[in-house]
């Protein structure tokens, strides 16, 4: 099992001291408990994004001081549990609520500034984010794309250079130096973000396939958690990424 998802290596479902696979739990992972708290994330952070938002705007629609506060502090709290969930798979029932939560402050306060110079792009990227879900699911239930290892292979070695590529640039940016072309509105710029897109779309199959393995393999009740977190975080990634793209796309207008 292979997925391009940090949340979701290939040893997520492996019992680490003895490496044999976890199953026969009478309170085995269930998929339809896994949709269940997927939802209930999406609705905490929906939730929290919600209150970001409308903190993060005054009443003509500009940004106010607040929302760099909400910004900055999703982002590390978010990333601080995320790292936890990883590392710490069994703690998923607490700590992967508390990320939905700190995650939807930083969606909201990020949208909300999006949103005061691009009006609409918001809705936009909400559609297309779960347009792709839905799209990408039907595919994969239909069997009209599966995750072979090639699949999985190419999905995941295009994950780490975007990664590292990102990477680079926060580094990069430290000291003053952009990279080129590729985050600029221009054809590249563009080109670049409709190859994220798609990229960060292909994940979702990976997710899917990962965790319909810890499901078929007996994986222990907790997991659902961790792995609705693990489909969350891909879903943030590829919203985040339609905000990048419709952005760069309406600044050429």
């Amino acid at each position: 099992m292979r997925s391009g998802n940090p949340a979701l290596k290939q040893d997520t479902f492996l019992d680490l001291n003895s490496g044999r696979v976890l199953a026969g739990d009478p309170r085995a992972m269930s998929l339809n408990g896994t949709v269940n708290k997927t939802g209930l994330l999406l609705l905490l952070a929906v939730l929290t994004a919600a209150f970001s938002w409308h903190a993060s705007l005054d009443a003509n629609g500009l940004p106010l001081p607040a929302a760099r506060l909400y910004l900055l502090g999703g982002a590390i709290g978010g990333f601080i549990l995320a790292m936890v969930t990883i590392f710490k798979q069994q703690w998923a029932p607490v700590t992967a609520p508390l990320y939905a939560l700190v995650e939807g402050l930083f969606l909201g306060a990020i949208s909300a500034l999006y949103e005061a110079r691009f009006d609409g792009i918001v809705l936009q990227a909400v559609i297309l984010t779960f347009g792709t879900l839905l799209a990408l699911l039907a595919a994969y239930r239909s069997g009209l794309i599966k995750a072979t290892e090639n699949f999985k292979l190419g999905v995941v070695a295009a994950t780490g250079g975007i990664a590292l590529i990102y990477l680079t640039t926060i580094v990069l940016g430290l000291f003053g130096i952009n990279i080129p072309y590729i985050h600029d509105s221009g054809l590249i710029g563009i080109g670049f973000s409709l190859f994220v897109v798609v990229i960060a779309a292909l994940n979702l199959v990976l997710d899917f396939d990962f965790i319909e393995s810890g499901v078929d393999n007996g994986a222990p009740k907790y997991m659902e958690w961790y792995a609705a977190f693990g489909l969350m975080v891909t879903l943030v990634w590829l919203y985040l990424e339609f905000l990048r793209l419709l952005s760069k796309l309406q600044s050429r207008d």
